[in-house]
């Protein structure tokens, strides 16, 4: 089933079936302010609230999968306090965002085809999976302007890819090729440019083809790995709930028959 939830010029949301797709389309270059900020907040509320959706694919229209904060936003407050107070407002509200993503029941899929840069990268961080073009260029800068990865970027990295990679990265103001990207774990593969729009949505779907309950609870566990929580606790809870659930006896009965 096609549902195309809405296309306002930032962000386009497309539902079909289980799958839906994000497209950032605020031209040239996805650049991040509060418009831009405001709609995916809404997009990322209406895939957390529908109903038999289990994965999310975030992609681009345009040169850059995201170039991160508008610069000339952040320009525009540079001289006075109160501006800088909105400015450090504006992060925090990033940081919200980016969390929200990061906490979707639904697996989350970046394609990364192009630039993902400062808080475009911190956006694909907030995934869970990550593809990007061998060609393209990821990377936190953000230091070479005197600022810092603040919507997530320092704490992520460094989860993800480890100590030495994140600080390899952000104190050197380095941005990396995808295939270098993929090889420091940052993204989990890097392909062909011409073929990274068909594998991100062969992943998408293979995960959106699984159960969304499951992978709701598998991320709960995981993210419990990382996060200090009980972690075996959460996966007695989730076993239990699956263990109820209708769609999880009809797999276990629909497997055990093939096998006969």
């Amino acid at each position: 089933m096609l549902h195309r939830v809405s296309a306002p010029a930032a962000i386009a949301l497309l539902v079909e079936g289980p799958l839906a797709t994000a497209t950032l389309s605020r031209a040239p270059v996805n650049a991040v302010d509060e418009a831009w900020l405001a709609r995916l907040d809404e997009v990322l509320g209406t895939v957390e609230r529908a109903q038999g959706v289990a994965a999310l694919l975030v992609r681009s229209s345009e040169r850059a999968f995201c170039a991160g904060a508008d610069l000339t936003l952040m320009r525009s407050r540079f001289d006075s306090g109160e501006g800088r107070a909105r400015m450090v407002a504006f992060v925090r509200e990033m940081q919200r965002v980016y969390a929200r993503l990061e906490r979707l029941p639904q697996v989350t899929v970046a394609e990364i085809g192009g630039p993902a840069l400062g808080g475009g990268l911190e956006l694909a961080l907030a995934c869970d999976l990550r593809l990007a073009a061998d060609t393209a260029r990821v990377g936190l800068p953000e230091a070479g302007l005197g600022l810092l990865p603040g919507a997530g970027g320092t704490q992520r990295l460094t989860r993800i890819a480890g100590e030495a990679v994140a600080k390899r990265l952000i104190l050197r103001a380095e941005v990396v090729s995808g295939a270098d990207a993929a090889a420091l774990g940052i993204v989990q593969w890097a392909v062909p440019a011409a073929e990274l729009a068909q594998r991100a949505r062969a992943i998408a779907n293979e995960a959106a083809a699984l159960p969304a309950e499951a992978l709701a609870h598998c991320k709960r566990c995981i993210g419990a790995a990382v996060s200090g929580i009980d972690g075996f606790e959460a996966e007695m809870q989730g076993t239990a709930a699956l263990l109820a659930s209708s769609e999880t006896q009809r797999r276990v009965r629909q497997f055990l028959e093939k096998r006969r």
